[in-house]
C-alpha cells in the first residue's frame, strides 16, 4: 500500500517508521512545509520519496494528515477535493472543528477522523521513534460517518501499530480529551512559569528537580505550534475544565493558609483514588 505522510514531526514520522517497518506500507511518500524536515526524512529513512501535495493524493491509497490542527482545517478540505477511493485521516489533537467543517463534503466517506494517544515533548523528524504508539490507545470518531471500507482500512493501520482503538463521537472526544490531555499541558506549561518566575537562580531549579518535577513539568517543553491552536480549537471544554481544576486548587490553598490538616488530608485521600483508574 503506498502512503502519503503530510507533517514529518514526531507523530506522522513515527507512525511512517512503524507503518513501513510492519509492512503495512510498501511506499512511504513524505510532504511538509519545512524543507529541512523533508530533507532530515530522506536522510533519516523515515520516508521513501518526497512529494507534492497534489501528486502525493493522486499516487497514495492512504492520506495522513500529521500537521497541527489549524493546518488540518486548511489542507483537509482541499485533500478530499482530491480523493476518489483513497482514505484520509487526520491524527490532530482536536476532532469537532475538523468534523464540521466536512461533515456536508461529497467525500466525506473517505475520511476518518482518529486520534492517537501518544507522544513526547520533542518535535521534528529527528523526534520520530519506533515503538511510539505500541500499546497506546487511537480513538476513531464519527464512524457512522465513514464508508465501511475506510474504517477497516484504519482499524488494520493501528493494528499494526499495535494499538487498540476506540470509537466515540468528535464531541465526546474533545471533551474527554481537555480532561485526560489538553489540561495536563496547561498545568505544566503554568508550573514552568511559575518556577521560571519565582527561582531567579536556574542552577536551583535543575540541583533541586527531582523525578516528580520533571515528569510534571516535561509537558511544557511541547510546542506553541502544535499547543496554541489545540487549545484554541477546543477553548469550550478547556476553559470548562480549567474552571474545576482552579475550584480544586481553592480548595488546597485554603486549607494549607488555614493550617487545615484534616482537609487536606482529605483531599490527597480522595485523588489517591486516581489509582483505581490508573
Amino acid at each position: 500500500m503506498n502512503v502519503a505522510v503530510v507533517g514529518l514531526g514526531l507523530i506522522g514520522g513515527s507512525m511512517a517508521i512503524d507503518l513501513k517497518k510492519s509492512g503495512f506500507a510498501s511506499k512511504l511518500v513524505g510532504i511538509d512545509l519545512e524543507e529541512s524536515h523533508v530533507q532530515q526524512a530522506l536522510d533519516l529513512k523515515i520516508i521513501d520519496e518526497a512529494g507534492s501535495l497534489e501528486s502525493a493524493v493522486e499516487a497514495c491509497d492512504l492520506i495522513i494528515l500529521a500537521v497541527p490542527v489549524q493546518h488540518i482545517v486548511e489542507l483537509l478540505p482541499k485533500v478530499l477535493d482530491q480523493v476518489s477511493t483513497q482514505v484520509v485521516i487526520d491524527v490532530g489533537s482536536t476532532k469537532q472543528v475538523i468534523a464540521d467543517l466536512v461533515r456536508a463534503h461529497p467525500n466525506r466517506q473517505r475520511y476518518v477522523a482518529t486520534h492517537p494517544m501518544a507522544g513526547t515533548e520533542f518535535s521534528g523528524p529527528q523526534a520520530a521513534i519506533t515503538g511510539l504508539f505500541k500499546n497506546k490507545v487511537s480513538i476513531i470518531c464519527d464512524v457512522e460517518d465513514c464508508a465501511i471500507e475506510a474504517v477497516k482500512l484504519v482499524n488494520d493501520l493501528y493494528e499494526h501499530l499495535d494499538m487498540p482503538t476506540m470509537s466515540m463521537s468528535a464531541q465526546d472526544h474533545d471533551l474527554h480529551a481537555a480532561y485526560v490531555s489538553h489540561i495536563s499541558h496547561i498545568s505544566s506549561f503554568a508550573l514552568a512559569l511559575t518556577v521560571l518566575k519565582k527561582e531567579k537562580q536556574q542552577y536551583n531549579i535543575f540541583s533541586l528537580a527531582s523525578g516528580g518535577f520533571d515528569s510534571t513539568v516535561r509537558l511544557a517543553k511541547s510546542s506553541k505550534e502544535m499547543w496554541t491552536p489545540i487549545l484554541n480549537q477546543n477553548a469550550k471544554n478547556v476553559l470548562s475544565v480549567l474552571e474545576t481544576y482552579m475550584g480544586e486548587l481553592d480548595r488546597f490553598r485554603k486549607a494549607i493558609e488555614s493550617g487545615d490538616l484534616v482537609t487536606l488530608d482529605a483531599l490527597i485521600t480522595d485523588a489517591n483514588k486516581i489509582r483505581k483508574v490508573l
